[in-house]
Protein backbone atom coordinates (compact mmCIF):
# COMPACT_ATOMS: atom_id res chain seq x y z
CA UNK A 1 0.00 0.00 0.00
CA UNK A 2 0.81 3.60 -0.69
CA UNK A 3 0.55 6.84 1.47
CA UNK A 4 -2.79 7.36 -0.47
CA UNK A 5 -4.09 3.95 0.42
CA UNK A 6 -3.02 4.43 4.68
CA UNK A 7 -4.55 7.83 4.17
CA UNK A 8 -8.06 6.46 2.70
CA UNK A 9 -7.80 4.24 5.87
CA UNK A 10 -7.91 6.75 8.21
CA UNK A 11 -10.24 9.20 6.83
CA UNK A 12 -12.40 5.26 6.80
CA UNK A 13 -11.58 5.78 10.59
CA UNK A 14 -13.29 9.47 10.66
CA UNK A 15 -16.10 8.27 9.11
CA UNK A 16 -16.24 5.62 11.86
CA UNK A 17 -15.70 8.15 14.68
CA UNK A 18 -18.96 9.85 13.68
CA UNK A 19 -21.08 6.42 13.82
CA UNK A 20 -19.60 6.17 17.26
CA UNK A 21 -20.54 9.70 18.46
CA UNK A 22 -17.22 11.02 18.04
CA UNK A 23 -15.78 13.95 16.62
CA UNK A 24 -14.91 13.81 12.53
CA UNK A 25 -11.13 12.38 12.91
CA UNK A 26 -9.63 9.58 12.27
CA UNK A 27 -6.02 8.49 12.11
CA UNK A 28 -3.73 5.05 11.36
CA UNK A 29 -0.31 4.78 12.43
CA UNK A 30 2.01 2.21 10.00
CA UNK A 31 5.34 0.88 10.86
CA UNK A 32 7.12 -1.52 8.17
CA UNK A 33 4.13 -1.23 5.70
CA UNK A 34 1.88 -2.45 8.36
CA UNK A 35 -1.25 -1.17 10.33
CA UNK A 36 -0.04 -0.75 13.80
CA UNK A 37 -3.71 0.80 14.80
CA UNK A 38 -6.24 2.73 14.22
CA UNK A 39 -7.99 5.92 16.33
CA UNK A 40 -10.91 7.81 16.37
CA UNK A 41 -11.83 10.94 17.97
CA UNK A 42 -14.18 10.07 21.02
CA UNK A 43 -13.17 13.01 23.35
CA UNK A 44 -16.37 14.32 24.24
CA UNK A 45 -18.13 10.92 24.79
CA UNK A 46 -15.35 9.53 26.66
CA UNK A 47 -14.72 13.18 28.46
CA UNK A 48 -11.08 13.16 27.46
CA UNK A 49 -9.45 16.05 26.11
CA UNK A 50 -6.64 14.10 25.10
CA UNK A 51 -8.42 11.45 23.05
CA UNK A 52 -7.87 12.55 19.77
CA UNK A 53 -7.95 9.86 17.13
CA UNK A 54 -4.22 10.61 16.47
CA UNK A 55 -3.32 10.79 20.18
CA UNK A 56 -5.25 7.25 20.50
CA UNK A 57 -3.80 5.43 17.37
CA UNK A 58 -0.03 6.39 18.65
CA UNK A 59 -1.15 5.30 22.32
CA UNK A 60 -2.27 2.04 20.97
CA UNK A 61 0.53 1.52 18.96
CA UNK A 62 3.06 1.70 21.81
CA UNK A 63 1.17 -0.56 23.86
CA UNK A 64 0.68 -3.19 21.27
CA UNK A 65 4.35 -2.96 20.38
CA UNK A 66 5.62 -2.00 24.06
CA UNK A 67 7.61 0.93 23.18
CA UNK A 68 7.67 4.23 23.55
CA UNK A 69 9.72 5.05 20.55
CA UNK A 70 7.32 4.92 17.22
CA UNK A 71 10.51 5.68 15.39
CA UNK A 72 10.57 4.77 11.66
CA UNK A 73 6.63 4.76 11.68
CA UNK A 74 3.86 7.27 9.62
CA UNK A 75 0.78 8.87 11.31
CA UNK A 76 -1.99 8.88 8.83
CA UNK A 77 -4.04 11.63 9.78
CA UNK A 78 -7.34 12.36 8.23
CA UNK A 79 -7.15 15.99 9.30
CA UNK A 80 -4.17 18.01 9.84
CA UNK A 81 -3.38 17.44 13.34
CA UNK A 82 -4.01 19.66 16.07
CA UNK A 83 -0.67 20.98 17.92
CA UNK A 84 -1.44 18.26 20.78
CA UNK A 85 -1.35 15.44 18.37
CA UNK A 86 2.05 17.10 16.31
CA UNK A 87 3.49 17.65 19.83
CA UNK A 88 2.51 13.71 20.67
CA UNK A 89 4.18 12.45 17.59
CA UNK A 90 7.13 13.89 18.09
CA UNK A 91 7.35 12.50 21.84
CA UNK A 92 6.51 9.26 20.22
CA UNK A 93 8.92 9.43 17.44
CA UNK A 94 7.08 9.44 14.76
CA UNK A 95 9.24 10.08 11.88
CA UNK A 96 6.18 11.50 9.51
CA UNK A 97 3.23 12.49 9.14
CA UNK A 98 0.68 12.29 6.29
CA UNK A 99 -2.33 14.39 6.61
CA UNK A 100 -5.67 14.59 3.74
CA UNK A 101 -7.25 17.94 4.82
CA UNK A 102 -5.50 20.70 5.76
CA UNK A 103 -6.33 23.31 9.15
CA UNK A 104 -8.45 26.52 7.74
CA UNK A 105 -9.58 29.38 10.02
CA UNK A 106 -13.23 28.12 9.85
CA UNK A 107 -12.13 25.26 11.29
CA UNK A 108 -9.90 27.77 13.75
CA UNK A 109 -13.18 29.68 14.95
CA UNK A 110 -15.48 26.44 15.08
CA UNK A 111 -12.78 25.12 17.74
CA UNK A 112 -11.53 22.61 15.78
CA UNK A 113 -8.24 23.48 16.41
CA UNK A 114 -6.26 25.83 19.42
CA UNK A 115 -5.39 27.68 17.25
CA UNK A 116 -3.29 29.53 14.11
CA UNK A 117 -0.33 27.35 15.41
CA UNK A 118 1.32 26.08 12.00
CA UNK A 119 2.81 22.55 12.41
CA UNK A 120 5.20 23.61 9.93
CA UNK A 121 6.90 26.26 12.37
CA UNK A 122 6.46 24.09 15.56
CA UNK A 123 8.51 21.56 13.43
CA UNK A 124 11.65 23.94 12.31
CA UNK A 125 12.03 24.34 16.22
CA UNK A 126 12.08 21.06 17.33
CA UNK A 127 15.48 19.09 17.78
CA UNK A 128 13.93 16.29 15.72
CA UNK A 129 11.94 16.96 12.46
CA UNK A 130 9.00 15.10 11.90
CA UNK A 131 8.50 14.80 7.44
CA UNK A 132 5.09 16.34 6.81
CA UNK A 133 2.98 15.61 3.92
CA UNK A 134 -0.51 16.85 2.76
CA UNK A 135 -2.20 14.70 0.21
CA UNK A 136 -5.03 16.86 -0.93
CA UNK A 137 -7.19 13.97 -2.69
CA UNK A 138 -9.35 13.31 0.65
CA UNK A 139 -10.09 17.22 1.29
CA UNK A 140 -13.51 18.10 -0.18
CA UNK A 141 -14.75 14.18 1.41
CA UNK A 142 -13.47 15.36 5.15
CA UNK A 143 -14.67 19.21 4.53
CA UNK A 144 -18.25 17.11 3.64
CA UNK A 145 -17.69 15.09 6.92
CA UNK A 146 -17.34 17.85 9.10
CA UNK A 147 -20.00 19.76 7.85
CA UNK A 148 -22.90 16.34 8.23
CA UNK A 149 -21.46 16.07 11.38
CA UNK A 150 -21.85 19.83 12.61
CA UNK A 151 -25.48 19.25 11.21
CA UNK A 152 -26.07 16.23 13.30
CA UNK A 153 -24.50 17.92 16.44
CA UNK A 154 -26.31 20.93 16.37
CA UNK A 155 -29.93 19.87 15.08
Amino acid sequence: MDDKEFLKLAVEQAKESVKQGGFPAGAVVVKDGEVISKGVSLGFKLHDPTSHAETSSIREACKKLQTTDLNGATLYASLEPCLMCFSVSNWAGISKIVYGCKKNDQMVSKSYYEGKNENTEVNKNNNRQIELVYIPDFENEMLELAAKWEKEVNS
